[in-house]
């Protein structure tokens, strides 16, 4: 290594650790996805690991979930995102499973609830193109088919959900009055950080070089 590698080397040293965390939620919106039981009622679970890429949303499950068992059987699902004023909602929904009996992996730390929209304190409202129903008091809601599910890997235990959006629905308060475009001045997401819960609670930075909204509430 000559003496300027040296330098710039010495000159880019920082206080980095080489960690193994047991999570990477590195701050990750949270979503409600309601799915259709077998026996026509709905269920809803809380969803930390969801991507969206144009109108495709991808979605991390456990395998042994009913969310899973569910899609795979019905493949319809509404994802529906909560503003962070619903984070205790979604809290009451973490321990709670669909599946009965409970999986082995899961007993001691979840139980079953069969109604887990009364036990969120949350309320369904019909849906426009697929069975299962939106959660009403979510900001935004995405009704979506599954267009593949398959296994996250040999030994993780997860499944990966990709599917295709189908109707987008909006409350009026984060749309742009005139547009289809949501407001990211009234809009803010319900985000997962390292398993506790924030809203994004600072003012705009700046907007990308993209936004089709830039200037509208000036």
């Amino acid at each position: 290594m000559n003496g300027t590698t040296t330098t710039a080397a010495a000159a880019m040293a920082t206080d980095h650790l080489s960690i193994r965390p047991s999570i990477l939620y590195f701050g990750t919106p949270v979503a409600l996805v309601t799915t259709e039981n077998s026996d026509g009622t709905a269920n809803l679970a809380p969803v930390s690991s969801a991507w969206a890429l144009g109108h495709t949303i991808v979605l991390g499950l456990g395998a042994e979930s009913r969310t899973a068992t569910n899609l795979a059987e019905r493949p319809e699902l509404v994802v529906n995102l909560p503003a962070p004023d619903l984070w205790a909602a979604v809290e009451r929904l973490a321990p709670l499973t669909g599946a009965d009996p409970v999986p082995a992996a899961k007993r001691g730390v979840y139980r079953h609830e069969a109604d887990k929209f009364a036990a969120a304190g949350l309320h369904p409202q019909g849906s426009e193109a697929v069975g299962p129903p939106r959660v009403a008091e979510c900001p935004l809601q995405l009704e979506a088919a599954v267009r593949s599910l398959t296994p996250a890997g040999p030994e993780e235990g997860f499944r990966i959900v990709e599917c295709d959006v189908v109707r987008i629905h909006a409350s009026a308060s984060v749309v742009i009055p005139g547009t289809q475009h949501i407001d990211p001045t009234a809009w803010s997401p319900l985000i997962y950080n390292f398993r506790h819960y924030f809203g994004l609670g600072r003012p705009e930075l700046g907007h990308g070089f993209r936004s089709q909204t830039a200037g509208s509430q000036a």
